[in-house]
């Protein structure tokens, strides 16, 4: 191969590579804003809060509020594939935190109807027969 052709060759491969790169950020760039993810996700924290999340578990809470306000950052970077995920890890949050809430409520629900069991059964057992 002679200079010249090495040098075409060579000046070819680089527009090619710099067409991909261009392409690659282009394709980056095309990645619609996730705003009815995080509409979902910010009424699932919602949901979470009204169930007792807060108070119930706070863990879950705290993380699916971090990621939300993470996706809000991110979305207005124009870095929507971060902020989508975010959105989307934030919902799962809040929803495990809804249910852990509603469980706990539960299990106090039924621990309450037990102790009020167990007080109706030792009335029963002090009256005279």
């Amino acid at each position: 191969m002679t200079k010249l052709k090495q040098q075409q060759a060579r000046s070819l491969l680089s527009e090619v590579a710099v067409a991909l790169g261009v392409a690659w950020l282009g394709g980056c760039a095309s990645v619609p804003a996730p705003t009815e993810q995080m509409a979902v996700s910010r009424a699932a924290v919602q949901e979470a809060v009204s169930a007792g999340g807060t108070e119930l578990a706070p863990v879950e809470m705290r993380a699916a509020q971090d990621k939300l306000v993470r996706a809000a950052a991110a979305m207005a970077g124009d870095d929507n594939v971060l902020a989508a995920r975010l959105a989307e890890e934030a919902e799962v949050d809040a929803r495990l935190a809804a249910a852990r809430a509603r469980s706990e409520k539960a299990q106090r629900a039924v621990a309450e109807l037990r102790e009020s069991i167990r007080a109706l059964q030792q009335e029963i057992g002090r009256r005279p027969q």
